[in-house]
Parts: C-alpha cells; sequence; structure tokens
C-alpha cells in the first residue's frame, strides 16, 4: 500500500501524470487569483504565490515567465470558465429572444461576483497604467460573438427589430451590465443584495426591449 501511494499522480515513467499537473496548474491560478484579488497587482509576487500553492518557485516561471503571464493566464483561464457557464445555461429549447434574456441575466450574475469584481479592478488599473484600456473588438470577443448571435435570432423571429446586431449586442450588454459592474468596482454596494440587482436587471431589459422590440 505504501509504495502504491508514492506513486500516486505520477505516469509509468516516474513523472507527474497530465492529470496531476493540470491539477498544480490550477492551483497555481486558484491561488494566484485569490492574491491578485485581495491585494492588487502591484503587492502580489511571484514568490507569494509559489508559498502559497506550495510550488516551487522555479515550477511557477517555467510556466509563467512574468507576474504579468501569469495575471494574463489566469484572466483567459477565467473568460473560458465564464464562457463554459454561459454556454451550459443556453442550453435550452427557447425562443431566441428567451435565450437572449437568459445570457444577459447571467453575464450580470456573474460579472457580480466579488472575485470578478476585484480582478476586473485589478485588469482595468494595470491596463491604465500602461497606456490605457484597449478592448477586444466585439468580431474577436467570444462573449460579444455569442450575444451577437442571439440578438440575430431574436431579429430572425422579430422579436427585436432590425439593426446592426453586433451594435444592439452591444447596447444591451451596457444597458444591462456595465453599469452595475463599474458601480460594484468603484465601490458601491447596492449590487451586492441580489433583490437589487434583480430589479435592476428586470428595469434594464424593459428599457432596452421598449427601444428595439419588433
Amino acid at each position: 500500500m505504501a509504495g502504491q501511494s508514492s506513486q500516486a499522480g505520477k505516469s509509468k515513467g516516474g513523472r507527474p501524470s497530465r492529470e496531476a499537473l493540470e491539477a498544480l496548474n490550477r492551483r497555481i491560478l486558484d491561488t494566484a487569483a485569490g492574491l491578485f484579488a485581495s491585494q492588487g497587482f502591484a503587492a502580489t509576487t511571484m514568490e507569494q504565490v509559489a508559498s502559497a500553492c506550495g510550488a516551487g518557485k522555479d515550477t511557477i516561471y517555467r510556466r509563467y515567465p512574468s507576474k504579468s503571464a501569469l495575471f494574463t493566464a489566469l484572466m483567459e483561464g477565467l473568460q473560458d470558465q465564464i464562457l463554459s457557464d454561459l454556454d451550459a445555461r443556453m442550453a435550452v429549447n427557447a425562443s431566441a429572444a428567451n435565450r437572449l434574456k437568459r445570457f444577459a441575466r447571467a453575464l450580470l450574475s456573474i460579472n457580480l461576483r466579488p472575485q470578478m469584481i476585484a480582478l476586473n479592478r485589478v485588469a482595468l488599473g494595470e491596463a491604465v497604467a500602461f497606456g490605457g484600456v484597449k478592448p477586444a473588438p466585439a468580431i474577436e470577443d467570444p462573449i460579444m460573438i455569442r450575444l451577437t448571435a442571439l440578438v440575430r435570432q431574436a431579429q430572425a423571429e422579430d422579436a427585436l427589430r432590425e439593426g446592426p446586431p453586433a451594435f444592439v449586442a452591444e447596447q444591451l450588454l451596457y444597458a444591462t451590465s456595465i453599469k452595475p459592474l463599474i458601480s460594484a468596482m468603484l465601490g458601491e454596494s447596492r449590487f451586492s443584495d441580489a433583490a437589487e440587482e434583480e430589479r435592476y436587471f428586470n428595469q434594464a431589459w424593459k428599457l432596452f426591449l421598449n427601444g428595439a422590440a419588433g
């Protein structure tokens, strides 16, 4: 039994298995997310991440050659998780308008998660420090691609009037998610209340439809 447990997480050649390496990488990114969110980018060091997740500093640097590379990988991984979450919620048999509303509502809840607020605050601060915010064009942003596709489908069903789908999707995003996210990033606490979050979304969705409904 002792011999079996000592080989846990290792492949036949004595190297860590792929599952063990993936688990280690998740632990590194989860640890980094907590540190960046709680104390900011500047105050977080690679040494702190290594110590907190129980990995050697060399192990961290082999995967991520700099703190910026680590933060970028963290945010990209977070986006992948968000996309998986959104895609799972969209796997329903409903009208395009209903799925569009579900998507926008889910996105608001995701954006208002405490860790998301903190990490977006860090990302914005770093973007400003290095020359300004340069958001990805809607044509390249996977979330906007999905939102635009839902708008196009809702237009095809005559639930929304005609108009450039990407522009309509952008207005919906700003109406339902961006204002609460910015308010939360600036320290406003009103959206930490679930009832207020729901009230705000319903009001924003109604106003959006008043301007876009067919």
